[in-house]
């Protein structure tokens, strides 16, 4: 299995974030490496997705910086982006396209090249062969989240994975097989920060864990 070339760090420096008159947390600080899962853990409420979206920079922190490789995300703008994926809790999907359109849409979205051959092989690996041409909207709930978390099979060259409940939905199978893909990408080098409510069993050789308390 090829390694990820140029894997950085991600580091968070005393992190605060608020909501409205309600701090979710403060004083905040980790680092990811390459080849490092981490897990948020945490009640509802405590801000589990908004330090993913942190992390992302699609939230701005109350307090502090997230760096990759050393520099502040803000600065690194479309340089970061280009080497993350992110996969939210909403599947972020368009009812009125097949799966196979929504996933090229999203690749070209993240400037990821893929063939047609790749998206249908992607779909397969995620238990929907059968289904490329079938508009999402007359999807089950646990096939959209398929649809979405495809975009793992076709992301391996992302040094970093945020993925917020990517279990949310899936029978056993489907979700044996994310955890495979998201053990591969460790093992490949990548880092991966997730949430879950699920007891996910991922192989990977250092596995790291925050857990957030709701204030």
């Amino acid at each position: 299995m090829e390694t990820l070339p140029g894997i950085l760090s991600l580091e968070a420096v005393d992190l605060r974030c608020t909501r409205g008159e309600r701090t979710l947390f403060r004083g905040l600080r980790f680092s990811l490496r390459g080849g490092e899962l981490l897990r948020i853990a945490g009640s509802n409420g405590s801000g589990k997705t908004s330090l993913l979206r942190i992390a992302c920079g699609l939230l701005e922190p109350t307090n502090g910086t997230v760096r990759w490789g050393g520099e502040d995300i803000r600065k690194l703008e479309e340089e970061f982006r280009r080497r993350l994926l992110y996969i939210g809790h909403s599947n972020a999907l368009k009812d009125d396209l097949t799966a196979a359109e929504n996933l090229r849409f999203a690749c070209v979205f993240a400037c990821v090249t893929a063939r047609d051959a790749q998206i249908v092989e992607a779909l397969r690996r995620l238990g929907l062969a059968g289904f490329e041409h079938r508009p999402v909207r007359a999807l089950s709930q646990g096939q959209r989240r398929r649809v979405a978390l495809a975009r793992l099979v076709l992301s391996q060259e992302a040094a970093l994975w945020v993925l917020d409940e990517p279990f949310t939905a899936l029978d056993a199978r489907a979700m044996t097989c994310v955890q495979d893909l998201i053990g591969e990408h460790v093992s490949r080098g990548g880092a991966v920060m997730y949430t879950t409510h699920h007891e996910a069993q991922i192989a990977a050789a250092a596995a790291l864990r925050i857990d957030l308390e709701a204030s």
